[in-house]
């Protein structure tokens, strides 16, 4: 049924205008887009300002978020000026479920308020609790800002899906700690970019290894950029070269100098700031494998891409990454400097023994899919009835 269901777009349309490549949390609410799109209508808000869109505008808007492109800004703003300026159009919720998938301005009250006056039925969707788990690799105030945002949902939504069942464990314990109510909860496994095997060959002729994520504090790059300084050291022309592939986040400086600064790596570790699902598909299916020393994860996206095309994983056994992947990729503590130096050095050989074990290995994971991730929605939906 048209305008069925209520998809909030904001995070989407601000990065879009921006030109910034999705994110994960940007991969969801697409994918959701594309599979409710037809019978949804889009939400809005900035500093604010909060607006239901018309049908017709909501289907103009989605079709722009799918695909965008160098006037994506200017041809959004047309449709946003054309219908959400007076005279307003319907703002009552109706009963109907309204999406948020990311984590931005579930703190502000505001928006709790305006969708109980609207008559909507929030579903949020819970990534992670890195700020209250983690504070140290975070933002100043994000441990406060995160606690806040996590009682508003508690408080306002009709329900809440999860990204893992790591995730949903921890929500439990956060609302079980504050004695509060917990909405209907359902763990909803998120699928991997659409990522094709190429034809063509390894876009660099020596082995190599790729990490993939935005470089900030907690997928310590640090770690693997001081490794890399030894294995040149140790190895020379020999060493592998490793491919970092993630824009630049916060708090990041003492990676950024290495990376800029540092002769030892120059030729040797390559940073790609922006890659297409085409281009990082070329990258991980000839890489040696994925590396993923992470202190926290919620999920871990990355190593569902890698291990989809048949690259293997070194990876830090966080329980996420365990609840994925089982027992596939080689664990190594995310300080473990020596383990790390180690793994890298093996799989870096031809023949290494240790990654034909994990290829092997490979044959028993079965790759989260889209449409589970719907069952789960559905079921979600269907407890709300």
């Amino acid at each position: 049924m048209e305008g069925s269901l209520l998809i909030d777009v904001s995070r989407l349309m601000g990065r879009a205008s921006r030109g910034r490549l999705p994110t994960g949390v940007d991969r969801v609410c697409l994918a959701h887009v594309e599979r409710f799109g037809a019978r949804a209508q889009a939400v809005l808000q900035w500093q604010g300002w909060r607006r239901i869109a018309p049908y017709g505008a909501s289907q103009e808007l989605f079709a722009l978020l799918r695909s965008p492109d160098a006037a994506f800004r200017a041809q959004a703003t047309r449709v946003v000026a054309s219908a959400c300026l007076p005279p307003w159009p319907s703002q009552q919720g109706r009963g109907r479920v309204y999406f948020n998938h990311g984590h931005a301005r579930l703190e502000d009250a505001g928006l709790a308020g305006w969708l109980r006056r609207t008559g909507q039925r929030p579903v949020y969707m819970v990534h992670d609790l890195i700020p209250l788990t983690h504070p140290e690799y975070c933002r100043p105030g994000e441990q406060e800002r995160h606690a806040r945002r996590l009682q508003q949902l508690l408080a306002s939504a009709a329900g809440v899906l999860a990204n893992s069942e790591h995730t949903a464990e921890g929500l439990r314990r956060f609302a079980q700690d504050r004695q509060l109510a917990l909405p209907p909860l359902q763990a909803a496994p998120l699928a991997p970019a659409d990522l094709r095997a190429p034809s063509t060959g390894a876009p660099l002729a020596r082995p190599y290894f790729v990490v993939l994520g935005t470089i900030e504090p907690r997928k310590n790059h640090w770690l693997l950029l001081h490794l890399w300084r030894e294995l040149v050291a140790q190895l020379g022309a020999d060493a592998p070269h490793l491919v970092v592939i993630g824009q630049r986040g916060w708090e990041c400086e003492n990676v950024v100098d290495l990376l800029e600064r540092c002769e030892a790596l120059r030729g040797v570790v390559h940073e790609l700031p922006a890659c297409s699902d085409e281009e990082l598909a070329g990258w991980l299916a000839h890489a040696r494998a994925l590396l993923f020393p992470s202190f926290a994860e919620g999920y871990g996206l990355p190593l569902v891409e890698a291990l989809r095309l048949g690259t293997p994983a070194i990876a830090s056994p966080l329980p996420a990454f365990h609840e994925i992947a089982g027992d596939v990729p080689d664990y190594v503590a995310p300080l473990d400097g020596p383990g790390w130096a180690r793994a890298i050095r093996d799989y870096a050989q031809p023949h290494s023994v240790r990654r034909a074990a994990q290829i092997e290995r490979m044959a028993g994971f079965a790759t989260p899919t889209w449409d589970r991730h719907f069952e789960q929605v559905e079921a979600l939906l269907e407890r709300l009835r």
